[in-house]
């Protein structure tokens, strides 16, 4: 059997280092890419040359680098701040699994896999810049999934909550503790899980599911209003 070569990008924050130790576990061959860190490509997404003797060969993309820290409303959000995300989150994702497309059509075979947020479906206040490039992702997998069914390419979204990584940690108590109020299961997502899901998104198993969004965000996408007794 042919090792199949994955390409992890972000691949030195807490998400995305799970997805590299989980994929290495099933044995595929992962190349890790990140602007910084100890990776095997380290590049810009949004303005560096792509080196096609790498992403030619990717048969399992995983479009996981991301910024979240970028705080404004809509009344305020500044033309730097927004395009730092739709820039990063966005078209710098676009450009790496675009990049890879080409040799995934020729071998009639890949799986994309984009790591979006919850807040691409919901919004969410102060990061409109955010969930405005998470929700653009979600409609260009989509398109990209509609245009490569014919080729033997998946292309899904994934939609994490809120996730148990160094920047969350790093947030005071008490903002801690009001997420925490809002998850039904009352625990933060660990990256562990999130790559999990990835790592069954991009198995030769998975063939049949396309075009989809997952959420893996612990019930926070759920109505919990209730009409009649509290939830206990």
């Amino acid at each position: 059997m042919t090792t199949r070569v994955a390409l992890v990008t972000g691949a030195s924050g807490g998400i995305g280092t799970a997805i590299v130790d989980r994929l290495r576990r099933d044995g595929l061959k992962v190349v890790t890419l990140d602007i910084t860190g100890d990776v095997d490509v380290t590049l810009d997404i949004v303005n560096d040359p792509f080196p096609a003797d790498v992403f030619d060969h990717v048969d399992i993309c995983i479009s996981n680098a991301g910024i979240v820290d970028t705080i404004a409303p809509a009344h305020s959000m500044s033309a730097e701040k927004w395009h730092r995300d739709i820039d990063v989150n966005l078209t710098g994702a676009f450009r790496v699994i675009q990049a890879c497309l080409p040799g995934m059509r020729e071998r009639r075979y890949g799986r994309v896999i984009a790591v979006s947020s919850l807040a691409g479906k919901t919004g969410v206040a102060g990061k409109v810049a955010y969930a405005a490039s998470k929700a653009g992702l979600q409609g260009a997998v989509k398109t990209i999934a509609i245009e490569n069914v014919g080729y033997g390419i998946t292309a899904n979204c994934v939609q994490p909550g809120f996730v148990e990584t160094p920047g969350l940690q790093a947030l005071p108590v008490e903002t801690q503790n009001r997420l925490l109020a809002a998850i039904p299961v009352r625990r933060f997502c660990r990256p562990a899980e999130v790559a999990d899901l990835i790592a069954f998104l991009g198995a030769e198993s998975s063939g049949y599911i396309t075009g989809q969004e997952i959420a893996i965000d612990g019930g926070t996408g759920l109505q919990t209003v209730t009409i009649g007794r509290d939830h206990p």
